[in-house]
């Protein structure tokens, strides 16, 4: 079996097992995904393998920007990882996940995540579950007693806004200090911006993204800086609060809305999960951001099943909100590959004790220093 770079002549061979793994795509979907493609296939970002000349299965890695703590850094988020219904229990999967991480290190990306159809055999991989897309269903009506004081002033988002809205983003999730949403690269924003049935709004310091869906409005982005801005733009989705019935919106864990509303005594919430890898030990802790008055100094020794330059014992620091990860020669805490990636995304150091992914002694201040509530606004 070849792993290797796919072009554009393997497009038509990858729809094809698209088909056969999750269905048809209309006309318009196919030219949509190829157009998303085809910057991919020049970055080095979409792997096939082939049994001969034979397209077996397939595995891109989107470019992504995730903030951790507000801090952001390259991701590399895995998607459309597909094989063929005739080569399904060879491992080809695994084979072309392998290639996949190590093609994310050589491409930069210190860290990985993925919506996972199946849990093993990316939990094989490294891969651990770490959080999820929340989408929260609130009745329109509800959305009335949030009053605009026609203080902010909104307007029409298309292409040409691709650029602000990625910036806008970094100042937002930056002050936040959120940990675990992304941003789609300028051409995708682009793409996205052009949907002639989407509602896009841009303010000063804050955007939505919403659309109907039969009689239910659903709510992709809603992102707000401030009192004024995040009212006016719910106050926007909930004026056709007099047709549609509900509204289905990607929320983080704990988004101002869910304080906004005057009634609220039970959330219905569909989470969809998410999986994170560390792809690169040193380069993804001194990427990530951690909290100013929070200090850390404690060794962990990792075991990686896929990338043996991250096992090994870590000394682990943290200090004015930055983190280094250097070699040491010393003992410490013992965790799988899982277990530290797992811990990234906050994960309590008591939860991966008791899941066989820690052991050893275990440092307070890991909890304090990895503290998150990961999340997405967006599904990929």
């Amino acid at each position: 079996m070849e792993i290797r770079d796919l072009t554009p002549d393997d497009l038509d061979g990858v729809l094809d097992i698209r088909k056969r793994s999750f269905g048809v795509l209309s006309a318009a979907d196919r030219e949509q995904w190829r157009k998303t493609v085809l910057p991919q296939l020049e970055a080095g970002r979409y792997l096939g393998a082939f049994d001969g000349a034979r397209i077996a299965a397939a595995a891109r890695l989107r470019g992504f920007t995730q903030w951790w703590h507000g801090r952001p850094q390259p991701m590399a988020g895995v998607a459309g990882v597909t094989v063929n219904p005739e080569d399904r229990g060879r491992g080809i999967g695994g084979q072309i996940m392998r290639a996949v991480i190590e093609r994310a290190a050589e491409l930069g990306d210190a860290v990985s995540a993925l919506y996972p159809a199946t849990t093993p055999i990316y939990r094989g991989l490294g891969y651990e579950h770490a959080g999820a897309q929340l989408r929260v269903t609130i009745p329109a009506d509800a959305l009335r007693a949030i009053r605009a004081s026609n203080q902010v002033k909104l307007r029409r988002m298309g292409p040409d806004d691709a650029p602000e809205l990625i910036a806008l983003l970094g100042r937002l999730h930056a002050a936040s200090h959120a940990s675990g949403p992304i941003s789609w690269d300028e051409h995708t924003w682009r793409l996205w911006l052009q949907e002639e049935d989407d509602f896009l709004y841009l303010a000063d310091d804050g955007f939505v993204v919403y659309r109907w869906d039969g009689s239910d409005l659903e709510v992709d982005n809603l992102v707000a800086g401030s009192p004024d801005t995040a009212a006016a733009l719910w106050s926007l989705v909930g004026s056709s609060s007099s047709i549609a019935k509900n509204v289905v919106a990607c929320l983080a864990p704990d988004d101002p809305v869910l304080w906004m509303l005057r009634e609220r005594t039970r959330d219905a919430v569909t989470p969809v999960r998410w999986m994170f890898r560390i792809v690169d030990v040193p380069s993804a802790i001194a990427r990530r951001g951690f909290p100013a008055g929070v200090t850390l100094d404690t060794v962990v020794e990792v075991v990686d099943p896929v990338r043996q330059a991250n096992t090994g014992a870590w000394h682990l620091t943290v200090s004015d909100g930055v983190g280094t990860a250097t070699p040491s020669s010393e003992q410490g805490t013992r965790l799988t590959l899982n277990g530290l990636s797992a811990l990234y995304a906050g994960v309590p150091t008591a939860t991966l004790r008791v899941a066989g992914m820690l052991s050893g002694p275990a440092d307070e201040a890991l909890d304090a220093a990895f503290a998150a509530k990961p999340y997405m606004l967006d599904y990929f």
